[in-house]
This record gives C-alpha cells, structure tokens and sequence, in this order.
C-alpha cells in the first residue's frame, strides 16, 4: 500500500514534486534572464531599473510568496520522497543491480538538492536580504539615480571565495537539474518516444545554459569583464 503523508500517496508526492520543480524553473528563466542585464555593462542602469520593477510591481511581489511556498513544497516533497525510498530500500544485490542503469546524479538528489539549499540561504542573505529588508543605501544611487542592487554585486563578488562558492552552487544546479528536468516530465506522464528525445534535448541545454549564466555573473565581477 502506498504510503500516506503530507502531499498524499508516494504517486502524488512525485506529481507535487514535478509541478513545484516546473514552477521553479519557470522562475530561474525569469531570474536568470533580469540578472544577466548586468552584461549590458552600462554601469547596472539596465539591471537597477529590471530590479526595481521586480521589487516595486506588486503582481511580482505577490509571486515571491507563491515562489517561496513552492519551494518550500518542493523541499519537503523531496525529504519525504528520500526518506520513504530509504524505508523502502531493497537488499543491498538487489539495490545495486537496479543502480546499474542509473546515473550517479539521478540517485543524489537529496544530496544536491540539499547543498543548492545552503546555496540559496547565502544567495538570500547577500541580495533578497538586503534588497528587501535592510535595504540599499549603503550603496548609494546609480547614474540614473535608481537604488544599486548592481553595487551590492560589485561588492559581494569581489570576495575570491564567495566567488568560488557561487560557482560551486551553479555547479549542483547543473546536476540537479540534468535528471530533474526531464524527471518532471515523467512524472507527470509527459514522456513518449516521438518528443522524449525533444525533452531530453532542451533538459540538456537548459541544465548546461542557465547554471553558465548564473555562474559567469560572479566571475565576470570578479575578473572585471564589467564594471
């Protein structure tokens, strides 16, 4: 009999986890894309004025609240999830035997999904901290006169191992999101042969692209490719 908890039956568990991991890469696309006008190298006027529509749009605002519940249902759908493949784990022939055909990245999950956590706790404290709560004036205006979020990213990446860090993080992404993507379609049914190749594909390049993206920000800061 399947197993009863929080989000339902081991079944249900996968669908909430499949929806809420589709939701978040919904909002990587969007984060990673407003991030990524810090290579207009204009001084972050670009960047500042996506960031203060992201900060003062309230339908924006009101999806941060949906964003952090669905990743707190993620989270939590993933330690269960983890725990009952535990309780329910075969000899240790039979568990090896069916690892065979397996990559070592599709079984660490837990793993990675636990050092992208640590990951997004520095993430927060660095930015959504200051840009939300204690606030920006430290930092002074850009040349447009706008709050200069992009200031805080000169300052946090100038730091060598905050830098490293970042890097480290985007490279869990890489892996988390190699089996996590085209999982989610499994899991929801969304597999035949005619697009599974299709899936796998754009799997592929979305797990390759974004974390590049999000790890070239701290290094192009760092090595002064923009200023």
């Amino acid at each position: 009999m399947a197993r009863q908890g929080l989000f339902g039956s081991s079944l249900v568990k996968k669908y909430w986890m499949a929806l809420t991991g589709l939701f978040l890469i919904s909002f990587l696309v969007v984060h990673c894309t407003l991030n990524a006008f810090i290579f207009f190298n204009d001084g972050g006027v670009t960047f500042n004025k996506g960031a203060e529509f992201m900060a003062k749009n309230p339908i924006i605002r009101a999806m941060e609240i949906v964003l952090f519940i669905g990743l707190i249902a993620h989270i939590l759908d993933g330690l269960m999830i983890w725990r009952e493949n535990r309780a329910a784990r075969p000899v240790k022939y039979a568990m090896e035997k069916s690892s065979a055909n397996r990559t070592w990245y599709s079984h660490s999950m837990g793993i990675l999904g636990t050092l992208i956590l640590f990951f997004l706790i520095m993430h927060l404290w660095h930015f959504w901290v200051k840009s939300r709560i204690t606030g920006l004036h430290h930092y002074g205006l850009d040349a447009e006169g706008q709050e200069n979020l992009y200031g805080v990213m000169q300052d946090v990446f100038a730091d060598p191992w905050i830098v490293l860090l970042y890097v480290l993080g985007c490279f869990s992404l890489f892996w988390h999101l190699l089996h996590g993507f085209k999982s989610a379609f499994q899991s929801l049914g969304l597999n035949h042969k005619r697009y599974n190749g299709f899936i796998a594909a754009c799997g592929i390049a979305f797990s390759i692209i974004v974390p590049a993206l999000f790890a070239a920000m701290p290094l192009a800061f760092f090595f002064k490719c923009i200023q």
